[in-house]
């Protein structure tokens, strides 16, 4: 398989090619080749020969507290996760990081967790860096993805409580991980002059082109008692990307229906929020934070999805703006449920303002 710093490669010599044929004027002014910072900005693969690893280092302990802060609200303090993502660390044992084959993927029985099935340490740091947090991926300095990866590692019984992942020892940690030899390619999907013999494909179609459907008509609805089964949509999706998400906290309008306007995180209305230290902050700036901050990974605005709906906090807790500006800084259980709100990392600033909206009633 070709891996992205290798098609960029090949992408930037067709782009200088075609710079030298608008030298000889067959198509003036139509493109350019692509600068070498240009091409840097993409560049960030991670291939399992650690080629595009960058420089840096990261210890399990500096790991652990980037973890509490930006991963364990969705993943779990222990990569145990909770009632909505699938677990990431257990299934592994001594003898796996040993054998480099992981027993329990041949049972059944057992489920699957990340590292059951990962076979090479470089899929689990690309991932992390160009991937998490969820809300705001590509966030993480190259020190705190390799203390991450190294904290996983570490809960997976990989390395050491002591260790300090870098660059220069990654591929003796390669030499650890627990199914670093279960990943095959004798299939069709990856044909190459290792394999003797003709292997069968994977699908074998013919192609029909009869009676094809000239205008296919394409179209979604969702039914009304599940609407807003699991909060807003719209508050819940990543500030980047294509997909934001469907206002799922009123009716979806019926063909030939007045539009009926959307909310999004960054709608304001309603009147401003005062904060507990004298700062002030329309509704739309709450919101803005609360997406910032991960806060609607697992709170919606009137329904319960991993922590309880924000209207319900400021039902609980009228006018106690510096209690909720604390707890949102300290974290805590027990209150809602068994699931932990980790400690957030937050400045003082923007903790009162979400305090003071939460104690002003929790309004769009």
């Amino acid at each position: 398989m070709f891996s992205s710093r290798r098609l960029l490669g090949v992408a930037t010599l067709l782009l200088a090619g075609w710079s030298q044929a608008q030298a000889v004027g067959n198509f003036p002014g139509i493109g350019r080749a692509a600068t070498a910072s240009e091409v840097q900005a993409w560049d960030i693969d991670v291939r399992p020969d650690f080629k595009g690893l960058p420089p840096g280092s990261g210890s399990v302990a500096k790991g652990q507290e980037v973890w509490e802060a930006k991963c364990a609200s969705c993943h779990g303090v222990f990569g145990e996760s909770n009632e909505v993502f699938t677990p990431l660390i257990g299934g592994t044992t001594a003898e796996d990081v040993k054998t480099g084959r992981v027993a329990k993927l041949v049972d059944p029985t057992t489920g699957r967790t990340m590292l059951m099935k990962l076979a090479t340490v470089s899929t689990l740091w690309d991932y992390i860096n160009r991937a998490m947090p969820w809300n705001q991926p590509k966030s993480l300095t190259a020190q705190e993805v390799y203390s991450v990866t190294a904290f996983l590692l570490n809960l997976g019984g990989v390395v050491p409580d002591d260790f300090t992942l870098s660059e220069k020892n990654i591929a003796q940690v390669q030499a650890r991980m627990p199914n670093r030899y279960g990943m095959s390619t004798a299939h069709s999907l990856w044909p190459g002059p290792e394999f003797k013999g003709a292997l069968r494909p994977d699908v074998r179609n013919v192609a029909c082109m009869n009676n094809c459907v000239t205008e296919p008509k394409v179209a979604s609805l969702l039914p009304d008692f599940a609407r807003n089964a699991h909060g807003n949509l719209a508050e819940q999706n990543r500030v980047v990307g294509a997909q934001h998400g469907a206002d799922t906290s009123r009716p979806e309008p019926r063909p030939g229906a007045s539009p009926v306007a959307t909310i999004s995180p960054q709608s304001g209305v309603d009147k401003p929020v005062q904060a507990a230290g004298g700062g002030k902050a329309d509704n739309s700036s709450v919101m803005a934070l609360l997406q910032k901050n991960t806060c609607t990974a697992c709170h919606a605005m009137d329904r319960k999805l991993i922590g309880p709906a924000f209207q319900e906090i400021a039902k609980k807790y009228p006018g106690k703006a510096d209690y909720l500006a604390g707890k949102v800084k300290a974290g805590g259980s027990g209150v809602w449920g068994g699931i932990a709100m980790p400690a957030q990392a937050l400045p003082e600033s923007e903790a009162r303002l979400i305090g003071a909206w939460l104690a002003a009633g929790a309004a769009r």
